[in-house]
């Protein structure tokens, strides 16, 4: 595939997803970011940054609860 086609190709939501993950956690590589700057739709990242924010959130807040609930034995 040659390099004018790949920056007209957008990422799939598949890509979108395991992107924003890698940008989350501090992983994503500078080819992964840059496709994602060239072809990406910055509502998709905006959206699925907040989505990614608010699931993280509540994950560690279960995860906190449990183990206090479960260290008043």
């Amino acid at each position: 595939m040659s390099e004018d086609n790949q920056k007209d190709k957008k990422p799939r939501l598949g890509a979108i997803v395991l992107s924003i993950l890698a940008a989350g956690i501090g992983v994503q590589s500078d080819k992964n970011r840059e496709r994602d700057f060239t072809g990406g739709n910055p509502l998709a990242f905006i959206v699925g940054g907040f989505i990614f924010t608010i699931l993280f959130i509540l994950c560690v807040s279960l995860v906190v609860g449990l183990v206090l609930s479960n260290s008043g034995n």
